[in-house]
């Protein structure tokens, strides 16, 4: 649990306003002055009842709208909170976000894929009339859930990004690994390198990669499966898939790094990638105060073992 209150979306009251220049319906015209919002979205708002034309809430999406007039969002009802299929704000304040991300969703994109954890938060930005972009601080892979941080101005994403290693003082993992881990604790250090091919590989001695260590501890084991805790002392691109590669126990359900050199296949009995970023501690740079916070494993990943 966070050592804080759990804060509510922040909302700010000035709203947003636009004046119409030329014919248009409305619809069209949030899409255009929105920064490419979805038109999901924008029937959002209209039906939470937040847009107005001239003073007067509208529902309409195809209000035909005359130069002159003057489009405004307003601010959400109170009883209104943030909803998304994909991710939940655990807490938020002027300058940080934390969120946790369901399995299934990207970090960010390159490409502007529709929805990443990053265009959600923009998107909750605009709805909830806060000036401001989410910036990335760190990155799940696509199938990994949990804990994330993201800034609401890139200053704020620097000041992690320069000295991350004292700001972020404890972040871990828990996993479910293939077979039974016979050491209860221990290290796996190595170099990591992606090839041509974006694999990432692994080798003992340096191989002009970056240096990784991952530490675990066992929680529950038993012939098939292991309940795995993760801490890393360095947070490299797949660095927990790779390194429990190497030690014979793949994450269940890594398609990618779990192949079997016997039968070329990998265990997906679980429905998903078996990890999960549930715990997250930082110092927070501006307030100067240590935030704590976790958050359950997932309901599926203590399947395997009914009676611990």
């Amino acid at each position: 649990m966070n050592k804080h209150n759990e804060k509510k979306p922040h909302s700010k009251s000035n709203p947003l306003k636009f004046k119409v220049s030329e014919e248009a319906k409305l619809m069209e015209f949030l899409m255009k002055k929105l920064d490419g919002i979805s038109r999901n979205k924008v029937k959002n708002m209209l039906a939470n009842k937040v847009v107005s034309v001239d003073g007067k809430r509208t529902t309409q999406f195809d209000f035909a709208l005359q130069p002159g007039m003057v489009v405004e969002i307003g601010k959400p009802n109170a009883k209104e909170r943030f909803r998304s299929p994909w991710l939940d704000i655990v807490y938020e304040d002027k300058y940080l976000l934390v969120i946790n991300k369901k399995e299934g969703l990207l970090t960010n994109s390159p490409t502007k894929e529709k929805d990443t954890a990053q265009s959600i938060l923009n998107q909750y930005f605009i709805y909830t009339n806060q000036r401001c972009r989410a910036h990335t601080i760190h990155r799940l892979d696509r199938d990994t859930s949990g804990l994330m941080l993201f800034a609401k101005s890139k200053d704020v994403a620097m000041l992690f990004e320069e000295d991350w290693k004292n700001t972020v003082y404890d972040r871990r993992y828990v996993a479910v690994v293939c077979g039974c881990v016979e050491n209860k604790e221990g290290v796996v250090r190595s170099w990591l390198k992606d090839n041509k091919a974006f694999v990432t590989y692994s080798s003992p001695v340096d191989n002009g990669g970056k240096y990784a260590e991952t530490f675990y501890r066992t929680l529950y084991s038993n012939p098939r499966y292991s309940l795995m805790e993760l801490m890393l002392e360095t947070g490299r691109k797949n660095q927990i898939r790779v390194h429990m590669a190497d030690i014979g126990h793949p994450v269940v359900g890594d398609s990618k790094y779990g192949l079997s050199t016997t039968s070329e296949s990998y265990d997906k009995s679980l429905g998903r990638l078996c990890l999960h970023a549930y715990k997250l501690c930082f110092h927070h740079p501006i307030k100067h105060e240590d935030f704590e916070f976790e958050t359950p494993f997932p309901a599926v990943f203590e399947k395997p073992f009914p009676r611990h």
